[in-house]
């Protein structure tokens, strides 16, 4: 992406400023035929140096920030970067289709696979059409039947993870949201094929474990994960919803804080500056991942990997026991 096209957060103003800098000495160099290379050349290294001074010092709610950023890539980027053929599938087969979900069976790398993921837009527009990538009940029972498929037939499942939070509105409750969650982390817990699940933005409650029960958890750098969102837990808590900074830190909701307490597995590095500075290279970096992965988790036998699979989720947390 060119550094021109880029939204820029408000931490990044300085690399706006800069970015706008080069612009205008290589028009210079353009139109008045002007030897400036060496100018050019210093900011673009000077570009560099600062974003991994920002980048290398950012806060819990910075991160936010960046996992929400509009030009991070989606579900549908990773789909087309990485898939030679992706055959979508629609509907759930009981109400109807979600768009804030698409998965279907695809073609990564040789290898038959079934992709599932939160799907925001790109602009305005396409997050009304996609819900804002916060799926109704009959997203999930969709995104099951793609499981289910998947273990007919003997499929691995890479599921991606970027939504704020399940749809809360009345109709999704009207429409069991909660059973429908309830019944995809129960079914995926003993799915009898391969599952690799990566956050690649927000992971958002129960939203995010709708479908985030793997063998494989990996954050992105800049992801997050959470059971509420900062602005929520403020809003409860502080009684202020700008109390987003003291509730971001709160939360423990960023990668290395996950990892630390293991609920994920892998904290995957993003491009520098983000991966909404870097689209192509940052779903090159993913399929590197997928690939790896699914190597060593077709090493081992299916009793071996479910038991495993019940293992890490049976020795998350810890608790202390006392007299009373």
């Amino acid at each position: 992406m060119n550094n021109t096209e880029r939204k820029y957060l408000d931490f990044e103003k300085p690399l706006e400023e800069i970015a706008k800098k080069i612009v205008h000495l290589q028009e210079i160099k353009k139109r008045k035929n002007v030897d400036n290379q060496l100018q050019i050349t210093q900011l673009q290294q000077l570009f560099k140096e600062k974003t991994k001074e920002i980048y290398s010092t950012l806060t819990p709610w910075q991160k936010v920030q960046v996992a929400r950023h509009p030009q991070r890539p989606h579900t549908i980027d990773y789909i087309n970067g990485l898939t030679d053929y992706f055959y979508e599938l629609h509907g759930d087969q009981i109400y109807g289709d979600d768009p804030a979900i698409i998965g279907g069976v695809a073609k990564f790398r040789g290898k038959t696979v079934a992709i599932i993921g939160h799907q925001k837009g790109k602009d305005t527009e396409e997050n009304i059409r996609r819900n804002f990538g916060m799926a109704h009940p009959e997203g999930y029972r969709k995104a099951l039947r793609i499981m289910k498929i998947a273990e007919k037939f003997s499929f691995p499942v890479i599921s991606f993870v970027d939504t704020p939070g399940a749809h809360p509105h009345i109709e999704a409750e009207e429409r069991n949201q909660a059973l429908a969650i309830a019944k995809n982390i129960y079914e995926m817990s003993a799915l009898q094929v391969p599952i690799i699940v990566i956050i690649i933005g927000e992971g958002g409650s129960g939203g995010a474990l709708g479908i985030g029960v793997g063998d494989k958890i990996a954050m992105l750098e800049f992801a997050i994960y959470s059971v509420i969102s900062p602005e929520g837990c403020a809003s409860i808590l502080w009684k202020d919803q700008k109390a987003v900074v003291e509730a971001s830190e709160s939360l423990k909701l960023t990668a290395p804080d996950l990892l630390k307490i293991g609920i994920i597995d892998e904290i995957i590095n993003e491009p520098i500056g983000g991966a909404h500075a870097q689209p192509q290279e940052m779903i090159e970096i993913i399929g590197n991942y997928l690939e790896k992965q699914m190597e060593e988790l077709n090493s081992f036998k299916l009793d071996v990997l479910l038991e495993k699979r019940y293992l890490k989720y049976r020795n998350i947390g810890f608790y202390t026991q006392g007299t009373i």
